[in-house]
């Protein structure tokens, strides 16, 4: 069952770095690249406690998290409640966007 998450989550990090290989850019210079959160993707497919890998890249990656959410690939990952408790544990407010 772990092999199976893992690859999952390996596959979502591929999917999310072949799609965003163009690399966007918000106003605050920030480098919008979900393949920076594979440090996440254990906390995000399971219950386990975000690291603090984790915490640093999704504070880092906050202001591409709307970018995210509006794309139709990445937005079952990132709406999932697990992903709102990665945010709420790291102190990253979940965006309304």
């Amino acid at each position: 069952m772990m092999k199976r998450v893992s690859f999952v989550a390996l596959c979502v990090v591929a999917l999310a770095v072949v799609l965003f290989s163009g690399e966007s850019r918000t106003a605050e210079a920030v480098t919008c690249n979900p393949g920076e959160l594979a440090p996440c993707s254990p906390a995000l497919m399971s219950a386990s406690p975000p690291s603090s890998a984790c915490c640093s890249k999704l504070k880092a990656q906050q202001p591409c998290l709307c970018g995210y959410i509006k794309n139709p690939s990445l937005k079952q990952y990132v709406n999932s409640p697990n992903a709102k408790k990665v945010a709420s544990t790291c102190g990253v407010p979940y965006p309304k966007c």
